[in-house]
């Protein structure tokens, strides 16, 4: 098994793994962000580049560093490699410009977009944005469209990431959606005269990274935080679909339904559309408990979760030290 050692931290992987799998084995801090890669999506990844990272040796076998920055969710492991995330500026730097061109024509409605407090984009950016953007021109804009009965497409929001496309190819039997046209006049469509209707089409939600899809069904009906998200399942007899869900309440009221999500923000199990739209009643469910919600996250500021780890907040802050990525003998 080929050893990798990432900002310091070293870990042996399986062959064929790439740097950013690498760094998720290890956890913590020096794990990139990626708002393309999905390891559900077979072909997902290189199109964001927020996840580039520097590779100061290449291996044992040829130690010489990579000249340029590279995605991590397309470059291999090899043994002896050591990669630079968080510890070099020039990483950081590059990730700010990146960031920079993801918010060039994106909009900035985060208090009326539904994807508030779930968006990666808003945490990328207040991680690595700018104060204020440098660009000077009119920004390209399209009007709302409905893509179907149940979603709502932004186009103004979309960046690009490919993730709905590759949920259409993957699992579904006819996509009739895609990117249309090139460069700076590209963006996510239907086929003329088509609209999206299959039983897995509500995945294209969970996948986006953005508010660019969003559920009719939940659309202006409350802000996340102000809802508990708990686990619930039910026997599905749509094939391909796992009925484990996390519900979001409001008192006994289920205002969506969306698949489970690692802390990564990715699926852990597609659900079909039955699941998603079609069973709003808590007594269609067996109520499992309380979803795993990130602490920092601020769906996790009203919830229970924060009491228990406030102490360690605490003395986190006092000593003035940040989380520190487990040893490899931590590592399931």
């Amino acid at each position: 098994m080929p050893k990798v050692t990432i900002d310091g931290f070293s870990i042996e992987v399986p062959a064929g793994t790439t740097i950013l799998n690498a760094a998720r084995m290890i956890g913590g801090d020096l794990v990139p962000p990626a708002m393309c890669y999905y390891s559900k999506l077979e072909g997902s990844g290189g199109k964001c580049r927020t996840c580039l990272v520097k590779v100061t040796k290449g291996s044992d076998a040829d130690p010489r560093p990579m000249p340029k920055l590279v995605a991590s969710c397309r470059t291999n492991v090899m043994d002896g490699m050591e990669v630079a995330n968080v510890t070099s500026p020039e990483v950081l730097d590059a990730r700010e410009g990146v960031v920079e061109f993801l918010l060039i024509n994106h909009p900035l409605d985060c208090p009326i977009c539904d994807q508030a407090g779930e968006c990666h984009l808003q945490d990328l950016s207040f991680e690595h944005g700018k104060v204020k953007t440098r660009y000077e021109f009119k920004r390209r804009t399209f009007e709302p469209i409905d893509i179907g009965d149940k979603i709502k497409l932004h186009m103004n929001r979309c960046i690009m990431c490919f993730r709905c496309v590759f949920v259409a190819d993957q699992l579904t039997d006819e996509r009739v959606h895609g990117i249309m046209n090139r460069g700076d006049h590209a963006e996510i469509s239907t086929y003329i005269e088509k609209a999206i209707d299959n039983d897995f089409s509500g995945n294209m939600i969970d996948v986006c990274p953005v508010g660019a899809l969003t559920d009719r069904t939940f659309r202006f009906t409350s802000r996340v935080w102000f809802t508990k998200p708990v686990y619930a399942s039910r026997k599905c007899t749509t094939p391909g679909c796992c009925g484990k869900t996390t519900l979001w309440l409001k008192g006994d009221t289920v205002l969506r339904v969306t698949a489970r999500k690692d802390q990564y923000g990715e699926v852990e199990n597609f659900i079909c559309n039955t699941c998603r739209f079609d069973k709003k009643t808590k007594s269609d469910w067996t109520i499992e408990g309380m979803a795993n919600i990130d602490r920092k996250s601020v769906i996790g500021q009203n919830h229970s979760d924060k009491i228990k780890n406030l102490s360690n907040s605490v003395n986190a802050y006092d000593s003035k030290q940040k989380p520190t990525p487990p040893v490899k003998s931590d590592i399931k």
